[in-house]
């Protein structure tokens, strides 16, 4: 999908849009499991960073990313501006990651 230019501006130096194709977005749930939980409490008594989290968090932004792309392809666009993070709670132990932003058509200036 590296064919797909993602950028959280509003414009892509050196590229003009010439169309806009609608909102991009992809999304994902992940929840934690029993062996993450507690490395995270060991942690959480001990202070700092809780790198079983980060690490999870980190995987589904990129599975998010990668989803947008693939629905920006799908609606013809070979861009994406505007683009969004947002993470929420679903349940006590899942969390959603989605990417989101304006799927364009852009070609150089």
């Amino acid at each position: 999908m590296e064919d797909i230019i993602v950028v959280t501006t509003e414009n892509i130096p050196g590229y003009r849009v010439v169309e806009i194709r609608g909102i991009a977005r992809g999304g994902v749930v992940r929840a934690t499991h029993l062996g993450r939980d507690i490395m995270a409490g060991f942690r959480n008594l001990v202070g700092g960073e809780v790198k079983e989290y980060t690490q999870m968090m980190a995987e589904a932004r990129e599975i998010a990313l990668q989803r947008m792309k693939q629905h920006a392809k799908e609606l013809g666009a070979n861009a994406v501006i505007g683009m969004r993070f947002m993470t929420s709670n679903v349940g006590q132990r899942m969390a959603e990651v989605y990417a989101f932003g304006t799927a364009v058509v852009v070609e150089p200036e």
